[in-house]
């Protein structure tokens, strides 16, 4: 005989699956294929490379690889062709079980840039197995008084194919006591009955052999067999019966031994020792289930005896006898379905792949850093797993497929500002109360070249005195770079340029590395006053950046230039002089000015201001001339008589006021003559003195209103001057500066003098200039004109600041 399910229930799954396969659309970077199981080697699945727009030139340089969820070497790529081809043999039981879904996900992923592909190959399942029942005989034992129609529950088969190939129908052979009834549970399971046609007699046969077929659905069909052995026993009227055939609880997983699953209860109709009732498990039922439950058989009592855990197995099917104590016992049987409940009892896994760090700090928006997978074997909300990021970081997760995120750069990264992102990705699952699991992702931020070294300030000021020894160091500059490794690595170069003739690298150098600037040649105050010079640090990075700074390099002068004598009647510029002879009247009153020594210093500010000594006659004598302490004018102290020398020899000692003081002698020869001999020229230029001296008069008051006006000027403008460079640190190298004097007193008056000296200025491309401006008023000469004064001015300024100096020098000419 032969049983045959309905079909609707197929055809509708069938149109159904066909429905779902042809609304499929590969999409966010999803490729579907679908390959059968037992393919053999080599069996081509598809153009991988073609349809994921990868040209296959570039599968190689972009280090192309697949990795796949579980075993790896079931699918391969040719990189020679881009074609997804079977590696090693696929089976869908071993991989699946009997999941009506089974597929391979595989990642695919390219560097330069980094992408990443997920490629879904669906294992279809062919009919490679045949239906097994769990044993090769089924015994059965019947009482020869069971009526008409009693049932008698046999043990289906399982087949481990899916759909169509695991529908089975069952055939029993041909005989006139039994035939055999299929039933469908709401589980869509087979319950098989082996239905009484009419009832046996013991005498006539005490065992009956059948033939139980089961086929399933696909194509070719394939069947299994177990024979059922079937003794008939004698005597004892009523089975045990339940108050249901099927049993439906539902259990939480994981309830702990000795939870109470269902107490089962049945009843028999006959007396005394046939009444009494025993619990027992059925021979079909498989050892994993009696590890999991054990029945009382007083009671009837199913209750937990091992761990059940929802993921490992979520339904057990039970068969329960009950066995009456009758010497021929009769048999009730029924089947308990226990349904486990998912709990929320596992965490979500996260597996953290394909990290592309370090990242520089100028990657663009959207740089993937890594790939993260997550996974949760509970099921439903329990298995629903979201992901998150720790806060205030500049990243993002990006949903790429389900449970897929990629970990991408959300802003802009300064490395100068973080250096380092301890990333905290969180994955959630949707149960109650949620399980969570964590994992952190230490981002590195690497360096780019995007800060140039950069100066304290744009501008420094340094004081150098003049003569300083070859290779002296006159300063230091520091640069600091914000950025790392050799892109903070800072070298320090001269910015060349034309000082006059010559090249600027001749006056300075700067060491690389140090900053240290020095002075190649001793510099001289009165060649060069002021090198201005830029020094310029570059970074080692690529492109290098650099900044410049300026170096005002102002050289202070020593006193190492000697008064020089001017011979009478020659300028400022005339060379030295001789003897200075001259022929005094003897009549002349006292106070009379006879003579004058000229006299300039180089050098300048109190190194230049000159004064005049009479250096004491041999042997005490006291002379009847004196000389003007800062005039030079020779002049009588008393009335010349008969008693002096004819011939008077002076020296004049001209010194000035540096340290150590110079010194220069000039030598005076006055003839002393009577009034009759003296000169005619003589008396015409006293005449012409005295007519001028008014004159003379006026034009000194004058020049006196005027310098006053622009000595007030230049003090008040030296004053601002010092006041902005108050804030500015002092700079000096290992050449110290000079001694400053601000204010000085002479018999002449007080005068006075900028802590800055007068400047020739190097600034600029050409020669060095000198702003000076000479004011001397032309007068006329003679020994007798006491009255005539020559007043000399020297004022500077420069763009730098004003160099003041005011140094009245009173000449008799």
């Amino acid at each position: 005989m032969e049983f045959s399910p309905e079909r609707g229930q197929e055809s509708r799954r069938l149109l159904l699956s066909l429905l779902l396969l042809a609304a499929w659309k590969p999409g966010s970077g999803q490729v579907h294929y679908s390959v059968p199981e037992e393919a053999k080697h080599g069996t081509f699945v598809g153009r991988i490379a073609q349809d994921l727009g990868l040209e296959l030139t570039e599968l190689v340089p972009r280090l192309f690889r697949v990795a796949s969820k579980g075993r790896g070497d079931l699918l391969e790529v040719n990189l020679q062709n881009g074609i997804l081809f079977v590696n090693s043999r696929i089976d869908r039981e071993e991989l699946c079980g009997r999941s009506t879904e089974c597929s391979l996900h595989l990642e695919v992923v390219v560097e330069r840039p980094l992408q990443v592909f997920h490629v879904e190959v669906e294992v279809k399942d062919i009919n490679d197995n045949p239906p097994r029942f769990f044993r090769q005989e089924q015994r059965l034992f019947i009482l020869e008084s069971r009526i008409a129609d009693s049932r008698f529950p046999l043990e289906g088969a399982s087949d481990m194919d899916i759909g169509a190939n695991a529908e089975l129908r069952y055939k029993l052979n041909s005989n006139e006591y039994f035939h055999l009834d299929v039933k469908t549970s709401e589980e869509e399971t087979n319950i098989l009955e082996l239905v009484l046609k009419k009832p046996v007699d013991r005498e006539e046969s005490q065992e009956h052999r059948l033939l139980l077929i089961a086929v399933d659905g696909g194509k070719p069909e394939l069947t299994g067999t177990v024979q059922l052995l079937i003794n008939v026993l004698d005597a004892n009227d009523n089975a045990p019966v339940f108050d249901k055939s099927i049993y439906n609880v539902k259990l939480v997983e994981n309830a702990p031994n000795g939870t109470l699953v269902i107490k089962l209860n049945a009843s028999d109709a006959d007396e005394g020792i046939n009444k009494e009732i025993v619990y027992l498990f059925s021979n079909l039922v498989l050892d994993n289930v009696k590890s999991k439950f054990i029945i009382n058989s007083n009671s009837g009592e199913i209750t937990v005896k091992g761990e059940l855990d929802y993921e490992d197995c979520n339904l057990y099917e039970i068969n329960i006898d009950a066995v009456d104590k009758s010497p021929f016992p009769l048999t009730g049987h029924c089947k308990v379905i226990v349904k486990l409940l998912d709990e929320n009892d596992n965490t979500p896994e996260m597996v953290i792949t394909s990290l592309s760090l370090p990242v520089r700090e100028d990657a663009p928006m959207g740089t993937v850093i890594a790939l993260i997978r997550l996974s949760d074997l509970d099921s439903g909300a329990n298995g629903q797993v979201t992901c998150t990021l720790s806060p205030h970081v500049p990243f993002k997760l990006v949903s790429t497929f389900k449970n897929y995120y990629s970990l991408v750069l959300d802003s802009n990264l300064d490395r100068e500002s973080v250096a380092n992102y301890a990333v905290v990705v969180t994955a959630r699952d949707g149960g109650s109360p949620p399980l969570s699991t964590t994992a952190s992702v230490s981002v590195e931020v690497a360096d780019v070249n995007d800060n140039a070294p950069t100066f304290a300030q744009p501008e420094y000021t340094v004081f150098v005195k003049e003569n300083n020894p070859p290779g002296c160091h006159i300063f230091t500059v520091s640069a600091r770079d914000l950025d790392a490794q050799e892109n903070a690595l800072v070298s320090y170069s001269l910015v060349e340029r034309r000082v006059g003739e010559r090249a600027l690298s001749s006056y300075v150098s700067v060491h690389a590395e140090s900053g240290k600037v020095f002075a190649l040649q001793p510099l001289d105050h009165e060649e060069l006053e002021l090198l201005q010079l830029q020094v310029s640090a570059r970074d080692a990075g690529v492109p290098p950046l650099g900044s410049n700074v300026t170096l005002q390099v102002f050289v202070l002068d020593e006193n190492d230039n000697a008064p020089a004598l001017l011979p009478p009647g020659a300028g400022i510029g005339g060379g030295g002089g001789g003897a200075v002879s001259q022929l005094v009247s003897r009549s002349v009153g006292a106070g009379h000015v006879v003579a004058k020594v000229r006299a300039v210093d180089a050098d300048s500010g109190y190194n230049a201001w000159l004064s005049y000594e009479l250096q004491a006659a041999a042997g005490g004598a006291r002379s009847p001339f004196r000389v003007g302490l800062y005039t030079g004018e020779i002049s009588t102290t008393r009335v010349l008589d008969e008693a002096d020398e004819p011939r008077q020899r002076l020296l004049v000692l001209v010194k000035d006021h540096g340290e150590p003081t110079q010194v220069a002698t000039a030598t005076v020869l006055l003839s002393l003559v009577d009034s009759s001999q003296a000169p005619k020229t003589s008396s015409r230029t006293s005449n012409s003195a005295g007519a001028q001296r008014p004159a003379l008069v006026d034009v000194n008051v004058y020049l006196i209103i005027a310098i006053c006006a622009v000595s007030s000027l230049l003090v008040l403008t030296l004053l601002l001057y010092t006041a902005l460079r108050c804030s500015a640190p002092p700079s000096e190298g290992a050449c110290a500066q000079g001694k400053r004097v601000l204010v000085c007193s002479s018999a002449v008056g007080s005068w006075s003098y900028s802590q800055q000296r007068r400047q020739r200025v190097c600034s600029g491309e050409g020669p060095p200039k000198t702003d000076l401006m000479a004011f001397s008023p032309s007068l006329p000469q003679g020994p007798s004109s006491a009255n005539n004064v020559s007043l000399k001015y020297f004022i500077h300024c420069n763009v730098f600041g004003y160099k003041s100096l005011m140094f009245p020098s009173m000449f008799l000419l």
